[in-house]
């Protein structure tokens, strides 16, 4: 009994360290674009062995922040996938730690059909099991261009001292 006192003390009492993620071989920071904007392409939260990976909506935007296949939902799709392969790489966690996404769509009628589609492909390529949870939702996405924006959780063990230090 003493001993899980003790484990519940330590993790009771562990910092909670967080920090921006980046991928810039995939995508910059949207600070850094024509079109500039202040937020993080997602933030990383480490607790006593625990990586969060919060992974901000992502679209189709290629790495100078410029829309890439405009009117195309399978590529956009794709290319949004793509994006946050590089962001969960970036962290040392792939598609198996992902846990939870929410997927807009700008016409949830008229794609939801061909999105689906292409989301069940990626995950078989990705050989997921079980799936994430998810929702999808329709929604006016911050560029005109483009149909699908994408959000993620991912959690994953790190070694106890792999993870950050607090400051």
């Amino acid at each position: 009994m003493i001993l899980d006192a003790e484990i519940i003390k330590a993790i009771a009492g562990a910092p909670v360290c967080k920090r921006a993620i980046s991928a810039h071989q995939v995508l910059n920071e949207a600070y850094d674009y024509p079109r500039p904007s202040s937020f993080s392409r997602g933030l990383r939260i480490d607790l006593n062995g625990l990586a969060i990976l919060l992974i901000s909506g992502t679209a189709s935007i290629d790495e100078h922040g410029e829309s890439v296949h405009i009117g195309d939902l399978r590529a956009q799709t794709r290319r949004t996938f793509d994006n946050i392969t590089g962001l969960l790489e970036a962290e040392g966690a792939t598609w198996k730690d992902v846990v939870r996404t929410s997927c807009y769509l700008r016409d949830i009628e008229r794609d939801y059909a061909a999105f689906n589609e292409e989301r069940t492909q990626f995950y078989k390529e990705q050989e997921l099991d079980p799936l994430p949870a998810s929702t999808g939702i329709q929604a006016i996405l911050c560029r005109p261009e483009l149909l699908i924006e994408i959000e993620a959780i991912a959690m994953f063990r790190t070694p106890k001292d792999g993870g950050l230090q607090s400051a």
